[in-house]
């Protein structure tokens, strides 16, 4: 059964430069590319380009799926923050 909905938290420490690209459609066309299933719990580790060729480790984790666990192209993908207090790579 596939996803409706997959809604995956970073941490609130996140740099605005990081969240945006979370929020580019490349970055959104890499995750349906690289995970093919979703569960609550799952943390993916992942990183994102902040600049001047330098990177930023992201750890998503998933929050809520709709639907079955099976990521496809439509699968719709959301965002929330934790307040988990840690930086990413700490």
């Amino acid at each position: 059964m596939t996803a409706e909905r997959v809604v995956v938290s970073y941490s609130a420490a996140l740099s605005e430069t990081a969240r945006r690209q979370l929020e580019t459609q490349s970055f959104r066309s890499y995750l349906h590319k690289t995970h093919d299933e979703a569960r609550v719990g799952d943390v993916w580790e992942e990183f994102v380009g902040v600049g001047c060729g330098s990177t930023r480790d992201v750890s998503l984790r998933v929050e809520r799926v709709d639907g079955g666990a099976e990521i496809v192209d439509e699968t719709e993908l959301g965002y929330v923050t934790r307040e988990d207090g840690r930086l990413e790579d700490e």
